[in-house]
């Protein structure tokens, strides 16, 4: 269990590496599938302490993961950096991970390892990133629900705030002065934000995916027209940017799929070349939410472009598409053509048992 375990920690904490240049302890267990991506943020929010109460495993083995990292990590000889994790609650409380309280253990949760090939200033960006507090964010609800001081569900209103895990309306949570911007606009977004004292994040979850999603913005009211009138001051400026801006993500699309094809035919050197430039720009659309796009896909990471292969092959070269229209679930119908997809793979590595 334990080199199974240390083998699934380290290919977490490289990935996590190679994508942004340090590894935290709570990225880590998210990764292993310890922790839901859903849990995280309500915990950085605030809304339940210590994060060890919704973990998937018993504190031993947390420790024994977080061990392993730092193991790890001296071995690469990666730089410790302690980040305080601090509640996005109006009050900024300092977030807790395990039970007990021990400072060691809390030490160890609150310590992200970070490449030493960067220089002190992009360290420092960096740290001061990492562990800013979350903003304040009220929750579009998807059930019914009553306030938990006024106790009126009339007065509840389209969004909640949680404190303490019990949900306030805005009047009671002292929110009640702002307007709701949604999203769509950036410019208005940012700059609204920008004016308003005081800004509240609307977010809503997404149960398919198990996050959250932002919906808008809450600001006050007198913010939100001054960035308006902005906004209309230099529409013709940002048009003819995003207009750049569109060509030159245009430019280094293609140039992305490019370097993605190259590197899927030196992984597959058996795979045609038409066929890897048809992965490439389909795994690498923007946009699209696949592989490809995501930030190990976009570093070319081993592991993503492998996936994008291992996709295109499922779907193209094997029956796999036909059992799932059949109704065959979707663990059995890979299971089920796991053998044709392995014969691809191999003849398009080179291996003499894919022939």
């Amino acid at each position: 269990m334990t080199l199974k375990l240390q083998q699934r920690v380290v290919a977490a904490a490289e990935a996590a590496l190679a994508r942004q240049h340090y590894v935290a302890p709570v990225e880590v267990l998210t990764a292993l599938g310890w922790l839901a991506t859903a849990n995280v943020e309500d915990w950085r929010r605030g809304r339940f302490t210590p994060l060890a109460r919704i973990m998937q495993v018993d504190e031993a083995k947390l420790r024994s993961a977080v061990g392993l990292l730092r193991d790890w990590a001296e071995g690469r000889g990666l730089t410790p950096s302690e980040i305080p994790y601090v509640a996005g609650t109006r009050d900024r409380r300092p977030l807790v991970f395990a039970d007990e309280g021990n400072e060691t253990v809390e030490r160890a949760f609150r310590t992200h390892w970070v490449s030493p090939e960067l220089s002190e200033k992009k360290r420092e960006q960096l740290e001061a990133r990492q562990a800013k507090a979350p903003d304040l964010a009220v929750i579009s609800p998807i059930n019914d629900w009553t306030c938990a001081t006024c106790g009126s569900p009339e007065q509840a209103g389209e969004f909640l705030f949680m404190e303490d895990d019990q949900p306030l309306c805005l009047s009671c949570a002292d929110f009640d002065h702002l307007v709701f911007l949604p999203s769509g606009n950036a410019a208005l977004s940012r700059r609204a934000k920008q004016e308003s004292t005081l800004s509240v994040l609307v977010i809503r979850l997404n149960q398919r995916r198990k996050r959250y999603e932002r919906q808008g913005i809450l600001v006050e009211e007198t913010a939100l027209e001054r960035a308006e009138r902005q906004c209309l001051a230099d529409e013709d400026v940002r048009a003819r940017r995003r207009e750049r801006d569109a060509q030159r993500r245009a430019a280094q699309d293609v140039e992305f799929q490019a370097a993605m094809a190259a590197e899927i035919r030196r992984l597959f050197p058996g795979c045609p070349a038409d066929r890897a430039q048809a992965i490439a720009e389909h795994a690498g659309t923007r946009g699209s939410g696949r592989v490809g796009r995501s930030a190990a896909g976009r570093a070319l990471d081993e592991g993503a472009v492998r996936l994008a292969v291992i996709a295109s092959v499922r779907h193209l070269d094997t029956a796999y598409d036909d059992l799932l229209m059949s109704g065959v679930p979707r663990a059995l119908a890979r299971e089920r053509i796991r053998a044709d997809l392995d014969r691809v793979l191999a003849r398009w590595e080179g291996h003499p048992a894919g022939r």
